[in-house]
């Protein structure tokens, strides 16, 4: 294999077959194109068990262009937004809807902390003014999975709807729909789908979506106005990534054949538990409690013991084919080492055997 394995929250390491699904052309207006697009979404409903309450509307970009886009289209000016924080990417949410003139409010967790249902009801119980909630399901940032189940039932009971950034988990975390009450769900082609970069997709509860129209600011952005359209003629309003689209739709097909998303679970969860193993042995700790690591993507803390560089940790382990991620925290110097895409225990015992070699010329230099 001449192309690098990819141990990063995403764009990730794909299938032959999913990457040979993009050497087809497709007509954007085609019946073909059109019959695709309408399995592409019965599919991803299928996934989180959605088909019958949610629909699906995919859009063109990446995942931040999907959680906008929803924010977009289910924020009405007199809404008010409580986002509930542990990371980066519960942050960019806070940033994206006060970019749009929404009402926001934050509680926060340090970044190696789950999220408290507790305080979410205490904090809705306290403000009637609140009338949605963002919760990131996975937070990359570190890899901590957030309590989905608890947070729901909270809101739910407090007569809220609860917006899910399921970028890194959906997939392979299961979300059932019909058990977990959550208004929509946010979430992208390239990580544990195992498409490639260019598609979001919302799942959003129709009743809500049937009354979003003319909410959203934007045009591009609206999801109840590409909702409509794919409900009249099955087309996208503006050109679509077709092959995109087919090679996501190959994705959805193999994750159906492994076993779904329980299956997929498995799998990295090996993946996960291989490395965190290694990378233990070889001296690095893991920034989270084992309890709280997602078998998605795990950080880990630089040395104090080595001198080590992140910058040539990285170079070294590229000229041997692994591509890993730096940190994204604030209080420690970390960096991150994903265990998702089209990879298996092997991938990661090679990894480890490279991050052995890097060691071994760092400590004879």
């Amino acid at each position: 294999m001449t192309d690098p394995i990819l141990l990063t929250p995403g764009p990730l390491t794909t299938r032959l077959e999913t990457r040979r699904a993009m050497l087809r052309d497709w007509g954007s207006r085609d019946p073909a194109f059109i019959a695709l697009t309408a399995e592409l979404r019965a599919r991803l409903l299928a996934v989180a068990q959605g088909e019958a309450t949610h629909a699906c509307v995919p859009l063109q970009g990446s995942g931040t262009f999907i959680v906008e886009a929803t924010l977009a289209t289910l924020l009405r000016p007199a809404d008010r937004l409580l986002v509930l924080v542990n990371g980066a990417y519960g942050e960019r949410i806070a940033t994206i809807a006060r970019r749009m003139g929404r009402a926001v409010d934050v509680l926060r967790w340090p970044e190696d902390r789950p999220v408290d249902p507790g305080r979410v009801a205490e904090a809705l119980g306290g403000d009637p003014r609140l009338t949605h909630v963002a919760l990131v399901h996975c937070e990359t940032t570190t890899g901590l999975l957030n309590p989905l189940a608890g947070v729901a039932a909270v809101v739910a009971q407090a007569g809220r709807h609860l917006l899910l950034d399921a970028m890194s988990s959906f997939g392979a975390i299961g979300t059932d729909l019909r058990a977990v009450p959550v208004a929509a769900v946010m979430a992208s082609s390239n990580k544990c789908l195992e498409g490639v970069p260019g598609i979001g997709f919302a799942l959003i509860e129709r009743r809500m979506l049937a009354a979003a129209e003319s909410v959203s600011p934007s045009v591009s952005l609206d999801l109840h106005a590409q909702w409509r359209g794919f409900e009249q003629d099955g087309q996208w309003r503006f050109t679509p990534p077709v092959q995109v689209v087919a090679a996501l739709v190959e994705a959805l097909r193999q994750l159906e054949s492994e076993g779904g998303p329980a299956a997929r679970l498995a799998r990295y969860g090996e993946n996960c538990r291989v490395l965190v193993a290694g990378m233990r042995r070889l001296g690095f700790d893991l920034y989270l409690e084992e309890a709280l690591q997602a078998p998605i993507i795990a950080t880990f803390r630089m040395p104090e013991a080595r001198p080590l560089r992140f910058a040539s940790f990285y170079d070294a382990l590229a000229a041997r084919g692994f591509l890993i991620y730096p940190g994204k925290l604030t209080q420690a110097e970390t960096f991150r080492i994903g265990c998702i895409g089209a990879i298996d225990r092997g991938d990661i015992a090679r990894l480890l055997t490279a991050v052995e070699a890097v060691l071994g010329e760092v400590a004879a230099a």
